[in-house]
């Protein structure tokens, strides 16, 4: 006993002793600049000291008014799709643990009980006999000692997959976050337009009437007349379009956050739902290694230089230890009785010889490498790209949104002189028409920079990896 024993015991020094084939993982050098981009579109972009980075900053924090973080929290909850990614991670997780407890021998115990009847003519005694046997075994089955780290490689390749499938469920989240906050945003946006469009049919309608009564005593020609009657029709076809727009933003609302979110909670204009608070993207190009995309990259590169070690592996011998003890005897009552002890030691190498496969397998594992190096340094580039752009778009928006507003001032005044002057008689209404037009575009802009300005702030918190 004490010699199986002590041989049991060498074999888990060897198991944890044993060496590794796979490669010494590095890092790849990231294809990409060490700073952001630098232009014209970049140049206004000014960070007070001591603002986090995205990466730093929790979605609570960042998103200020009170409404959105319930709603987003309620999308946390409930999305569908945030739920499968969820599932994923620990289906990843439990896949690993199969794989980590490949390591440990797997001890069963063993019940058997044997009654056969031998015929006279194959008996020895020369009569029929029936032959009785009983056992209780434990013992290891078939337990394969990972000297050259084949085991190893794979439980290494397993967790490498549940880290980069843990990451994917943090991209998951980061996206829900981050479409959620779009789509609440772009429903204020909406609802903005829709109590424009009110307004200025309301204003269209007044001024309907005051020219058609000018046009029954007439003070009008039925030219004004008609051409107001205009602006009234294309405002209530305005309010139409924003009306249905507005309930189309609610379903794609509603889906994100996997059920109807409450009406209270729902954003009534886009001034409200403006709070942001404002982020850095830092001096360096570095905070994109922390992107949980990339991230996910990584860790499925580590798995694929893994699997190259247990590729390695399959070219040197496989040792493999069964082993039991245990008692036996030829009835039940004899099981516990003293001479009664058995026990089986097999140990089994299985050295190859020849099989094309595992040189296949091994230059498919090495491809498998490549490939998901590539797709990293693809990752990183992307993500270099989506910075740069939504840089560009806070760099330039600023100034964008100061000119717009200018131009409704403006756009303002030209419509309240020409309606004076028409009013006066000095003026056709054809200036008036051509100055309401003006000014309802020139407001809807507004709108849709304002929009942009908040989903550019959005994006760079998505982009840059946020704290979700």
């Amino acid at each position: 006993m004490r010699k199986h024993f002590f041989s049991l015991l060498m074999c888990v020094v060897l198991v944890l002793g044993g060496c590794k084939l796979a490669p010494k993982y590095n890092r790849p050098e990231a294809p990409m600049p060490g700073d952001w981009p630098k232009g014209a579109a970049y140049q206004e972009i000014k960070v007070p000291a001591g603002v986090p980075a995205a990466p730093d900053l929790k979605w609570e924090e960042f998103f200020a008014d009170e409404n959105l973080r319930k709603v987003i929290a309620a999308a946390l909850n409930n999305n569908r799709d945030l739920k499968l990614a969820a599932l994923n991670v620990e289906h990843a997780r439990a896949l690993y643990g199969i794989q980590r407890a490949e390591l440990f021998p797997a001890v069963d115990i063993t019940g058997t009980g044997i009654r056969q009847r031998i015929p006279a003519e194959l008996s020895n005694s020369g009569s029929a006999t029936t032959y009785q046997e009983d056992s209780i075994n434990l013992g290891i089955s078939s337990w394969e000692i990972d000297f050259f780290g084949r085991i190893r490689s794979l439980k290494d390749r397993a967790l490498e997959e549940y880290l980069a499938t843990e990451q994917a469920g943090r991209s998951a989240r980061l996206l829900i976050i981050t479409a959620v906050a779009n789509a609440y945003l772009t429903l204020a946006a909406d609802r903005e337009n829709l109590k424009l469009a009110e307004s200025t049919l309301e204003t269209q309608s007044n001024i309907y009437h005051l020219i058609k009564r000018r046009y029954e005593v007439g003070l009008a020609s039925e030219l004004d007349l008609r051409r107001a009657q205009s602006q009234v029709d294309a405002a209530r076809a305005d309010v139409a379009r924003y009306t249905q727009q507005t309930a189309l933003d609610e379903n794609a609302l509603n889906l994100l956050v996997g059920s109807p979110a409450p009406p209270e909670l729902l954003p009534r204009e886009l001034g409200k739902s403006a709070a942001l608070k404002e982020i850095s993207a830092g001096a360096s190009s570095d905070v994109l290694l922390r992107r949980p995309d990339i991230l996910a990259a990584e860790h499925r590169l580590k798995a694929f230089n893994a699997n190259i070690g247990a590729a390695r592996a399959a070219f040197f011998p496989r040792i493999a230890l069964t082993t039991s003890v245990g008692t036996a005897s030829s009835s039940l009552s004899g099981l516990f009785k003293s001479g009664s002890y058995v026990w089986n030691f097999t140990p089994q190498i299985v050295a190859p010889i020849f099989d094309a496969r595992t040189w296949s397998a091994y230059d498919a594992a090495k491809v498998e490498r490549k490939i998901a190096l590539t797709e990293y340094e693809k990752a990183i580039q992307t993500a270099f790209r989506e910075v740069a752009d939504a840089l560009a778009v806070r760099g330039t928006v600023d100034q964008q949104l100061a000119a717009q507003q200018s131009l409704v001032f403006a756009t303002s005044e030209t419509y309240r002189l020409s309606n004076t002057r028409y009013m006066k008689g000095i003026d056709s209404y054809l200036s008036v028409l051509d100055a309401q037009r003006s000014l309802y575009t020139a407001q809807q802009g507004l709108i849709t920079l304002r929009l942009a300005r908040l989903t550019s702030q959005v994006t760079l918190y998505k982009v840059l990896g946020g704290g979700a």
